[in-house]
């Protein structure tokens, strides 16, 4: 992505200001802030500073004929545009830059600006769509609370074309409108079971007690990992077709085919893990899956707390930050989505993610290879 594509898709955000009253246009401050996040900035004051420093650079790049702007209307301009607009812009950047195929899988996640919060407001909740192939985030909506995700995820879904891809969401997502909604949209769903769904998951423990999950005759999968203090763990993955209860509740839910069990047990080699070390979840699909797809795939869904979620608190300090004002937290939200599928996919460097916005803080070549990216 070069400069020129940067600004055509941030060039649909509208700008509030009245136009005589302008003196740094809306592309050039959108631009700056970008640039300054990926270098390593977290805050309006180290926004201006970086571009204070790199000048002549943005000069070069961008209009900037009043110079810098001043951190104040940085601070005012980023708190005041229109967070759908700036959305509707990172949605289409995004279709520009990848192409989703049929094997791609979208976990969906929510994550909580812990210090976002203030005294007319709780913190806002960010629920994020993650293509697992490409290592980018598709799309956001923001909620007020965690519990709000089950109206959030249908309203993103609705912004996304996910035709043809596997949508892996945990229990919060398990919802007959979630599902309808998913297979509506052409994708298929693996969704996570749980208390949520009292039917579904009295079905489950019906019919797959322990014992019958560890003499399974079907398909299976299994993996065995060493961990600290010489223990292991062992992952045991079981599918089915639909059965008994299971053919019933298929009506509830939208061309459900596969029943998954995954059995998480931790011991060391020469001792049964007892019954505190055993852990044992249940899903449902709308996709045929074998056993080892189905691994791959509820393993892939994490995929959106270590590549994303992780990244945004350890590399880019989201939840110490404390923008607050206005829209500010949800668009420079936005921002750091944006700038973490750059700085994830620009694979010169071999650095983490901090590493990474070091470099393009002191390096001009760099940060024009981080913009490039995609």
């Amino acid at each position: 992505m070069d400069k020129k594509s940067l600004f055509e898709h941030l060039s649909i955000v509208r700008d509030f200001r009245q136009d005589w009253k302008v003196d740094h246009k809306l592309t050039d401050i959108l631009f700056l802030t970008v640039c300054a996040v990926i270098g390593g900035a977290d805050g309006w004051d180290e926004i201006e500073d970086f571009g204070q420093i790199h000048e002549s650079w943005f000069r070069a790049r961008g209009e900037f004929e009043q110079g810098i702007p001043s951190r104040d209307t940085i601070r005012r301009v980023m708190s005041k545009i229109n967070p759908a607009k700036l959305q509707q812009a990172f949605i289409a950047w995004m279709k520009t830059c990848h192409e989703l195929t049929g094997g791609d899988i979208i976990a969906i996640d929510g994550k909580t600006l812990r210090r976002s919060f203030s005294k007319e407001h709780s913190a806002i909740h960010m629920v994020s769509a993650f293509s697992v192939k490409n290592s980018i985030v598709l799309g956001q909506v923001k909620t007020e609370e965690k519990s709000n995700e089950i109206t959030a995820i249908p309203e993103l879904l609705e912004l996304l074309d996910i035709s043809g891809c596997l949508v892996t969401l945990d229990a919060m997502g398990c919802q007959t409108k979630i599902a309808n909604k998913i297979i509506e949209s052409g994708a298929d769903y693996l969704l996570a079971v749980k208390g949520n769904q009292g039917r579904l998951e009295e079905a489950f423990i019906k019919h797959f007690p322990m014992p019958a999950i560890l003499a399974w005759s079907g398909d299976s999968y299994v993996t065995t990992n060493k961990i600290e203090h010489g223990r292991q763990e062992q992952r045991l993955y079981i599918t089915s077709e639909l059965f008994d209860d299971f053919v019933d509740l298929g009506f509830e839910w939208r061309g459900m085919k596969t029943l998954g069990i995954s059995m998480y047990m931790r011991s060391k080699p020469e001792e049964k893990p007892n019954a505190d070390e055993i852990f044992i979840r249940y899903y449902i699909s709308s996709r045929t899956l074998s056993a080892e797809q189905f691994a791959e795939s509820i393993r892939s869904h994490w995929h959106v707390e270590n590549k994303l979620h992780y990244k945004l608190d350890v590399g880019f300090n989201e939840d110490q930050s404390r923008i607050r004002a206005d829209d500010g937290s949800e668009n420079f939200a936005r921002i750091r989505h944006m700038c973490v599928s750059l700085i994830s996919n620009e694979k010169t460097f071999k650095g983490g993610v901090k590493r990474k916005r070091k470099m393009a803080g002191m390096s001009e070549a760099y940060l024009e290879k981080v913009l490039a990216a995609l």
